[in-house]
């Protein structure tokens, strides 16, 4: 005879096995800063990896800007809830690096997992910023870009301007003919002020932004912006600033749209912001190497890398970091890495993905997205254009941008803007160096 309990507790165990999944899911939470196409392709990335297994669910969330993407992480290890991956702009990379125990190292991550994983198959211009000396990978290579200059064609045809600029001196002459040409508001402009006319001006020129290769080589290392060079391009920029021929457009890239709009006819962000473009432009446009000055010797030099990489947070379970692991195996497929380059215009991570994209013919037709490229290895890198690395380098971006805004606003001129920067800067390093001894 069966008893009543045994019989309900048999109902009721199979009753919870057939409501029950095969298995649970494996939830991998992934903080971003992508906005507008690129939040599309971010979702879309997502959505493909889960759709190619059962075992792994990526949840992608906008965070806001990089700076509030970094800082929301850095928090939310504090208080115990951080995410699986956290998208961190180059720029943040020193900090990462300082905050033991608060990531897990991405070389060290396949190897626990077994998954198929050889630095050399990436691009060194990209993965040399997020590794140590000894080439182990911290952290994943992601949205790679660098800068470059955005050219509104149809704006330089109704100025008259027959050439693309490609110097500083053409860039402000052509500025002038715009202006008067009707874009009485902007000439040119540039988003991510301190990256345009700091970083990358700086290894454009092979000029040091620091020394100790630009703190690649020790976090003791002191800022040197404040040479001749950077002093007279800023005070230009100060000059031009007065009827608008140059318009100061913020620190960070919300100013895009400028060029998008077509109200700044030149304009200078990341290659990254090609998808967007895409999608707003109603005008023709092409993208050009940074301008140079060409009374300086060896210039243009190469570009650093720009953009943002993929770091694993600590304190995780295995199985999720299996997961994690089997996603950057995903995203390095040889395809999917040429498909993401080709829609997005961030560079190809995998050198296999660059020469499949050469190989296809891509650039023949699509000149704009092998602009970053030629950039990044137009000369081999020295200790001024191999990338930086400093500390704090949120908090030394805003210092940056505060003096520049005073000089363009009229309240001191550019040596003092500069000597201020560096000053200021200089103390914040010393008190990071502190922190990491």
């Amino acid at each position: 005879m069966i008893r009543p309990q045994f019989a309900l507790a048999t109902l009721f165990a199979s009753t919870l096995a057939l409501a029950s999944p095969a298995h649970a899911v494996t939830e991998i939470q992934w903080w971003h800063a992508m906005t507008g196409g690129n939040n599309d392709i971010v979702n879309k990335l997502a959505a493909d990896f889960n759709a190619s297994q059962s075992d792994y669910k990526v949840i992608p969330t906008f965070k806001g800007s990089y700076p509030d993407t970094m800082n929301a992480g850095i928090a939310a290890f504090r208080a115990g809830t951080a995410p699986h991956i956290l998208q961190v702009f180059e720029v943040g990379t020193a900090t990462m690096m300082s905050a033991k125990g608060a990531v897990k190292p991405v070389y060290q991550l396949m190897k626990d997992a077994g998954e198929p994983f050889d630095p050399n198959n990436y691009l060194p211009a990209i993965t040399g910023y997020y590794s140590t000396s000894k080439g182990e990978m911290l952290s994943f290579p992601f949205n790679s870009s660098s800068m470059v200059m955005w050219v509104n064609l149809d704006a330089l045809k109704k100025a008259n301007i027959a050439e693309i600029p490609r110097t500083w001196p053409e860039v402000f002459e052509g500025a002038k003919k715009l202006k008067a040409a009707g874009y009485a508001t902007c000439g040119f402009s540039n988003a991510w002020a301190t990256w345009a006319n700091i970083e990358q001006f700086s290894a454009w020129h092979n000029v040091p932004i620091g020394t100790k290769a630009n703190g690649l080589d020790g976090f003791d290392t002191e800022l040197k912006f404040n040479s001749p060079l950077h002093v007279k391009h800023l005070q230009t920029l100060i000059e031009l600033q007065k009827d608008k021929t140059y318009d100061y457009s913020g620190r960070a890239n919300a100013s895009e749209s400028r060029f998008g709009s077509g109200e700044c006819p030149l304009f200078m962000t990341s290659s990254g912001y090609y998808a967007t473009a895409k999608g707003t432009a109603k005008f023709a446009f092409t993208s050009v190497p940074m301008p140079y000055y060409p009374d300086v010797t060896g210039a243009p030099q190469n570009s650093i890398i720009g953009g943002a990489s993929l770091w694993v947070m600590g304190g995780k379970k295995p199985d999720d970091y299996k997961g994690i692991a089997k996603f950057f195996s995903f995203l390095s497929d040889t395809d999917r890495q040429a498909k993401l380059h080709q829609e997005s215009g961030y560079l190809p991570i995998t050198k296999a993905a660059y020469e499949k994209t050469k190989t296809d013919g891509f650039y023949d037709k699509n000149p704009i997205l092998q602009t970053p490229l030629k950039e990044l290895t137009n000369k081999e890198p020295t200790e001024n254009s191999r990338g930086l690395r400093f500390g704090n380098m949120v908090q030394l971006r805003d210092i940056w941008s505060e003096e520049i805004e005073s000089a363009l606003g009229g309240q001191q001129t550019a040596q003092q803007a500069l000597d201020t920067a560096v000053s200021r800067g200089n103390a914040m390093l010393r008190t990071f160096e502190k922190t990491v001894r």
